[in-house]
């Protein structure tokens, strides 16, 4: 017999599915999560919790003309599903593959690129009001998640659309607040009954009515709509929504699709924006993903029977390394703090959070106020350590320049996932950070080489008493090297191989590339020199110019973009001193950086080493 999900292979193909299939084609959807991300890992229990909602949402709107927009976009998978893209999960975040996020060039059906949090009401607004000056009719809807809405942004673009009434509706998908029967049933009622278009117009034939009445009129409703108020905020849980001018609905269960269509159907008669609260369980169907679903929410490949990985993690990763000595640090120094917004698991915060909860913050999606929050500390004494993913830290520029880096507070950023990172693609790669920071004057910023240089930086930047920011990849530490650790000192980089000719100056990561760089250089008859650039600001001026004097080639290497990076920083010192000698710059050209296998994303980029060899050698014979 087969499969009811076999009958979708195009957007809009589930209004042909019988109403009484409707639970069934959700386990077969939650079946073929499981199975396809088991085997190609990505986002999990944030997609298994959202089965039957985005199954309404598309009995409810018409695929590509009506818009909807996904809050972050990892929850998105169900939509890729229905919208005929169910063999794209074979390739599910590979290179040259299916996106694990919306993506406009992937289908007609996405209405906007996402990938980061708190931007879908934004955007959706936007296509709304368009919309409306254009005279069309689609659908606008956009799905954000209660963590989300913590970010400044989504309170932005809620105050803005009670201001401008366009037609819209928002999902809350709450998939964490425990809500009682009681509340929940008498707020779906009051729900109801707010958007019933008889009782709208009773209430208005009745305000009608009583303003006509000669002098007390008006005092008499407005009595009226005061005893309305105080009922209203007595009952409903949503009276921030509604005093904001969006008309609150919910909660309801967003695993009942009869609900879910019943609620989007009275919010497209609101007038203005209309906000559905949905209360989802995170991970659904799935027990591991249900027990714990933090761990479930990124996966990578896994056994369905018993939710363990594939494969053993055998070494530590840099944000393990950050985690430990941050605490060790913590425990001898009482004035060190440590922030991070909504992510103390990714980030390595957990751990300093069991030891010092009272010196932890968890701010929420709002990588703004973190750094502002972080600035207050330091303003009074503090050492805050704000530790943040390289690009999610691109939302708090103007915190960090002008909250931070004007006054010179000591704030510690501690830069995750900076470089390329993989499957997330190119909304995640943290390839941007030199470039927005490097321009910023009192920031002093360093990368490490290794595990054991990690620690060190942590040390040399709690003592130093500035704003410092320490980037460090994804992943695995490096353990090479750990015989080569000079003292540091600021501004200052370390020479690990000399040689002659041509000089290899790595940023962080890149350290281990050069050293493998230089061992294939070697078997052309080139020795080169290899130096751990350590400081990216303020970098080592005086030693590019010595190895101008002995060498033909200087190569810079860094996983971030040319535009902005070390390598303009270094061409510029160059052009400026008039050194005699060629640069070869390795860096992100103007491109976003796609998804795939770190080491297939090197290849793409020409940072792998034998990549970098041919370069140098054909500029060697260029000069020849």
């Amino acid at each position: 017999m087969p499969n009811i999900l076999d009958k979708i292979n195009n957007p809009n193909d589930i209004k042909e599915i019988p109403k009484e299939e409707y639970g069934e084609l959700a386990q077969e959807i939650r079946d073929f999560l499981l199975e396809r991300i088991s085997e190609h890992g990505g986002h999990l229990a944030s997609n298994l919790g959202v089965v039957e909602l985005t199954m309404a949402l598309h009995i409810f709107m018409d695929f590509p003309k009506d818009q909807l927009i996904w809050d972050v976009g990892h929850q998105a998978y169900t939509h890729k599903i229905l919208t005929g893209r169910k063999s794209g999960f074979d390739t599910l975040r590979e290179f040259g593959g299916m996106s694990g996020f919306p993506k406009c060039k992937e289908s007609d059906a996405d209405a906007f690129n996402t990938g980061h949090s708190s931007t879908s009401i934004s955007a959706a607004l936007g296509i709304a009001r368009a919309r409306d000056l254009k005279a069309g009719d689609e659908k606008v809807v956009a799905v954000i998640g209660d963590g989300a809405l913590s970010g400044g942004m989504a309170f932005e673009a809620l105050n803005n659309a009670a201001r401008m009434k366009t037609n819209m509706i928002i999902i809350l998908n709450d998939n964490n607040m425990s809500i009682s029967e009681n509340v929940g049933g008498m707020s779906t009622y009051l729900g109801k009954l707010r958007t019933d278009a008889r009782y709208d117009n009773l209430k208005t034939g009745v305000e009608h009515a009583i303003l006509k009445v000669p002098q007390i009129g008006d005092a008499v409703m407005g009595s009226m709509r005061k005893v309305k108020e105080s009922v209203k905020r007595l009952m409903v849980p949503g009276m921030l929504f509604e005093d904001m001018g969006i008309t609150y609905l919910g909660p309801i269960d967003g695993h009942n699709i009869d609900s879910i269509l019943t609620m989007l159907r009275r919010a497209q008669m609101v007038k203005g924006t209309a906000l559905i609260h949905v209360v989802t369980k995170k991970g659904k169907g799935y027990r591991f993903a249900e027990r714990f679903p933090t761990r479930f929410h990124g996966v990578n490949p896994f056994c369905i029977e018993t939710g363990k990985g594939n494969s053993k993690k055998t070494s530590q990763s840099y944000t393990d390394i950050f985690s430990e000595e941050l605490v060790s640090l913590a425990e001898k120094n009482d004035r060190i703090t440590a922030i991070t917004a909504a992510m103390p698991s990714g980030t390595g915060l957990s751990l300093f959070k069991e030891k010092f909860p009272k010196r932890f913050t968890d701010v929420g999606i709002a990588e703004e106020h973190a750094v502002t929050y972080a600035a207050g500390m330091a303003k009074m004494g503090m050492i805050p350590v704000v530790a943040i993913y390289s690009t999610f830290l691109q939302r708090a520029y103007d915190q960090i320049l002008h909250d931070v880096c004007l006054g010179k507070l000591p704030v510690v950023f501690a830069i995750d996932r900076a470089g390329i990172v993989g499957n997330d693609g190119e909304t995640h790669q943290g390839v941007f950070d030199i470039s927005f920071l490097g321009n910023i004057p009192n920031l002093t910023i360093m990368a490490p080489k290794n595990a054991i240089e990690l620690r060190k930086m942590l040390q040399f930047a709690v003592e130093l008493g500035e704003p410092v920011a320490i980037r460090y990849p994804r992943g695995t530490a490096y353990l090479g090297l750990e015989d080569k650790i000079e003292p540091l000192k600021k501004g200052k980089a370390e020479v690990i191989f000399k040689g002659d000719t041509v000089a290899i100056m790595a940023v962080g990561s890149m350290v281990k590339h050069a050293e493998n760089a230089r061992e294939l250089l070697k078997e052309r008859g080139v020795d080169a020199t290899v130096i751990n650039v350590r400081f990216i600001k303020p970098f080592d001026e005086e030693l590019v110019k010595q190895l101008a004097k002995n060498h033909k080639i200087i190569v810079t290497m860094e996983e971030n973009m040319e535009n902005g990076g070390f390598g303009q920083m270094i061409s510029s010192c160059i052009c400026h001193n008039e050194l005699q000698v060629k640069h070869i710059n390795i860096s992100v050209k103007d491109q976003f950086v796609e998804h795939g296998k770190v080491y297939e994303l090197y290849k793409m980029l020409g940072f792998d080493s034998q990549s970098v060899v041919e370069k140098i050698m054909n500029k060697l014979d260029e000069m020849r």
